[in-house]
């Protein structure tokens, strides 16, 4: 039982999605129609990214990014902006995940040196805003988060509707951090230092980082249609088989296996006749409401993999689990890594870090549906 409990609080939303396949599959017997339930296009390009973005961490790429920019700044405000702006632009290209595993603990190292107190002054509202603007960064991208990668791929959008479909919120997200960090800076005027490069951080490679470099263009190309999928996902394996190993094995598989099982419930609802009129109704004219809500529950992912099987409505559907991706702890499901390193450098700051979380991420979404409405 207890390697079933751990398994339970680490992959949570990974154990839903197996149990609801499961049950599906009682319902809709296994049968030749399961092997297009696959959308192996999204997760080859997924795991793909995924496995290219591993491999720059470990040549410390996003590290000495971050340590060049702060090098620049000195005051509260400058550092307090560049430590937000990283999670938020960076996750325009490395998806939200990957960007909060790399810029939280780094924020850690640059508030260091200050004392107790100020230290949990500053460090909790930094990650709980660095937490936002990673989910909301990555909304202007099909390659910032897992949901848009696959909604991009059954939408019709090129490159260039996508990002005007969601910069309107994009550039609003902007415009709120700053507007945040401008008061929480407010009379501070303390100068930090910029951290020593992490020890555990890999001396980078020039010909490593120029490979990884044109395995992440050809991905791109694969996600716009100019390449086939099978061609990067090739290139990429092949590559990393050769130069880096370990960068495959640091591939997020959990998260490939959620979208494996989703894909199975999914198509089985779709073969409930009852069911799958039921939640057409209620879609209908609802998208973004819909998704929105179904994110704070299931995470944004899974409600997008969900309710894509139900509605033809997919611009909606980018809008409404992007912005879903705002609300409770678990809305996206990138929110935890942030969570778990604050509470395990503030311990005793967990219920202060939560109950602000939820309160900025609530604001953040009472406005951003705000502009949803003026919009439409």
């Amino acid at each position: 039982m207890k390697p079933l409990r751990q398994f339970l609080r680490r992959e949570p939303v990974l154990a839903v999605s197996l149990v609801l396949a499961l049950i599906s599959a009682f319902i809709v017997p296994p049968d030749r129609q399961y092997a297009d339930y696959l959308d192996l296009r999204t997760l080859a390009i997924l795991f793909s990214l995924m496995a290219v973005m591993v491999g720059f961490r470990r040549q410390g790429v996003f590290d000495r990014m971050g340590q060049a920019l702060l090098a620049r700044t000195g005051g509260t405000l400058p550092v307090v902006l560049v430590l937000v702006g990283l999670c938020f632009f960076g996750s325009m290209v490395m998806t939200n995940d990957v960007s909060l595993m790399t810029f939280v603990p780094f924020t850690f190292v640059v508030l260091g040196g200050l004392s107790g107190a100020e230290k949990r002054r500053l460090a909790l509202p930094v990650v709980c805003m660095q937490t936002i603007a990673a989910n909301l960064g990555s909304m202007l991208t099909p390659v910032g988060n897992p949901q848009n990668l696959y909604l991009y791929g059954r939408s019709d959008l090129s490159l260039g509707g996508f990002v005007r479909l969601m910069l309107p919120y994009t550039l609003v997200s902007l415009l709120l951090l700053v507007l945040w960090a401008l008061l929480l800076c407010r009379g501070r005027r303390e100068r930090l230092q910029p951290p020593p490069m992490p020890q555990q951080t890999a001396p980078g490679q020039p010909w490593r980082i120029a490979l990884l470099s044109a395995l992440f263009l050809l991905c791109l190309l694969s996600v716009v249609h100019v390449l086939p999928w099978g061609v990067s996902l090739m290139a990429v394996l092949a590559a990393l088989l050769l130069t880096d190993r370990a960068a495959l094995r640091g591939v997020d598989y959990a998260l490939l296996l959620t979208f494996a099982a989703f894909f199975v419930f999914i198509g089985n609802l779709g073969r409930m006749p009852a069911f799958s009129a039921w939640l057409q109704s209620i879609l209908e004219g609802r998208e973004v409401p819909v998704a929105v809500l179904a994110s704070q529950v299931t995470s944004n992912v899974p409600a997008a993999l969900l309710l894509s099987g139900f509605t033809d409505n997919t611009e909606a559907l980018i809008i409404g689990t992007n912005l879903g991706g705002l609300g409770t702890l678990i809305a996206s499901m990138a929110s935890l890594i942030s969570y778990r390193q604050a509470t395990r450098e503030l311990p005793q700051d967990k219920g202060a870090y939560f109950a602000l979380f939820t309160l900025s991420n609530v604001i953040f979404l009472a406005v951003l549906m705000t502009v949803w409405f003026l919009i439409v």
